[in-house]
């Protein structure tokens, strides 16, 4: 890690690092980038990088073209992929005006101001994500159909998997970068793998979770194989999830979810924020399942939540309690399950902590636990209990993110408008379309 701007020349040089990669997100979480050579770096910390702005999604009108990279020099990491003879560093950029200013509609921008109002009220959010994706056989052409690798399943392992050496080079390449991985390991579904990255400050954890999936991305296609974060590529087995665990740490380091007397361990302030998730689970869907496919995942059957509620080790619950062990009083958090690798990780964090938050500011009474199967029940059931589903489709999340003024002044004018203008679009593309289904069902039938 470097620590100020007048180090990350020196620094990169010393590295051997002959090209520097500026980057950011656009509103919907995909990278963009700026390459520019190693001698350019000194100019780009002092006067940042001149970029369109009007040219990247959700960020600025036409009129308002001209914005400005600005390097963080904390974030700079080795490329470890590439090799020595063209070696490349990432540095993620903060977004300016022309006058400076930061930029409101950054995702970055946005996290970073969700966590200092946080800090405000003494708490540090802290965040782990299981980061669930597929890898698929490729044929060298454009477009890549879902054929799984292999045919694991859960923990599966051979010493000849081809996944195996996969998931090993993915670890060692992150680890080089300083992201300490968890564990990696395969998961239910042929061609499905998980791969934990260690809990941190939420700012840390979405920058791991955009470098995590571009250097899946860079391994397996290494290998001659695809990656794919999309929840849902095939029909029948179980889709990809990001489950995240949560924690509220005070400035002294102490996590604030824990409560020795209670019977989960829990304290009123990690009730309080359960609370405030599961009020706004059905706006926050938006933000952490935002694309179409995702409620092709979020389905009863296939261990995704579908059912606004919480419990211990429930995995059909929206929020799951991990069980208790003695001496790790500090490991004390709550397991969101609805969200998706396809999310933007800065928007979905913010989001997150905005709606727990809510619930502490405003003192909510979380709902008693659900610890049954809640798939199992019928809407009896569900009325008996007063259990709320989530969305069945991206529309309708999006209206109820439209409707929920906690979330929309967590996101701000600027990020909320940009990501709600992107996200109608792709649901009208998706409503016009006809597909290959439709036509099999009713081209000869009608």
């Amino acid at each position: 890690m470097v620590a100020s701007l007048s180090d990350l020349t020196s620094r990169a040089k010393a590295d051997g690092v002959k090209f520097v990669s500026l980057q950011f997100t656009d509103i919907l979480g995909t990278i963009k980038n700026v390459t520019i050579p190693v001698g350019r770096l000194e100019e780009a910390q002092n006067k940042g990088v001149w970029f369109d702005g009007s040219s990247i999604q959700g960020f600025a009108r036409i009129y308002e073209t001209d914005m400005v990279l600005m390097p963080d020099p904390e974030t700079y990491r080795l490329l470890l992929w590439e090799g020595p003879e063209k070696r490349v560093a990432r540095v993620i950029c903060n977004v300016l005006k022309p006058n400076g200013e930061l930029f409101e509609g950054d995702p970055r921008f946005v996290l970073k101001q969700a966590l200092a109002q946080a800090r405000e009220r003494g708490f540090v959010y802290n965040t782990g994500p299981e980061i669930e994706f597929f890898l698929f056989r490729t044929d060298g052409s454009p477009h890549v159909e879902p054929v799984p690798h292999d045919v694991g399943s859960y923990f599966d392992f051979s010493p000849r998997d081809t996944a195996a050496q996969v998931r090993e080079d993915i670890a060692e390449a992150l680890e080089g970068m300083g992201i300490p991985v968890e564990k990696i390991h395969h998961e239910v579904s042929p061609g499905q793998h998980e791969i934990d990255i260690r809990f941190s400050d939420a700012l840390t954890t979405a920058d791991n979770v955009v470098a995590t999936k571009y250097t899946i991305k860079a391994i397996a296609q290494a290998h001659g194989l695809c990656a794919t974060f999309m929840p849902k590529p095939i029909y029948g087995i179980n889709g990809s999830g990001m489950h995240t665990h949560q924690s509220l740490f005070d400035l002294a380091g102490v996590n604030v979810f824990y409560d020795a007397e209670d019977r989960y361990r829990l304290s009123r302030t990690a009730y309080r924020f359960i609370a405030g998730q599961m009020l706004h689970a059905r706006a926050l869907a938006a933000l952490v399942a935002p694309t179409v496919n995702s409620y092709k995942r979020l389905v009863p059957g296939y261990e995704a939540p579908v059912y606004v509620c919480w419990g211990e080790v429930n995995r059909s619950a929206l929020i799951r309690i991990p069980r208790f062990s003695p001496g790790r009083e500090q490991s004390t958090r709550l397991e969101l399950r609805c969200p998706d690798p396809g999310c933007n990780p800065y928007l979905a964090f913010a989001a997150m902590l905005g709606a727990g938050l809510d619930g502490v500011d405003r003192d909510l009474e979380a709902p008693p636990p659900v610890e049954e199967n809640v798939y199992h029940f019928d809407d009896i059931r569900l009325q008996e209990l007063n259990i709320a589903t989530l969305p069945i489709s991206l529309s309708d999340a999006l209206d109820e993110l439209e409707g929920d003024q906690v979330l929309r002044n967590v996101l701000g004018q600027q990020a909320f408008q940009g990501f709600l203008e992107a996200k109608r679009r792709e649901w009208r593309e998706y409503s016009t379309l006809v597909t290959r289904w439709e036509r099999q069902r009713y081209l000869e039938q009608l």
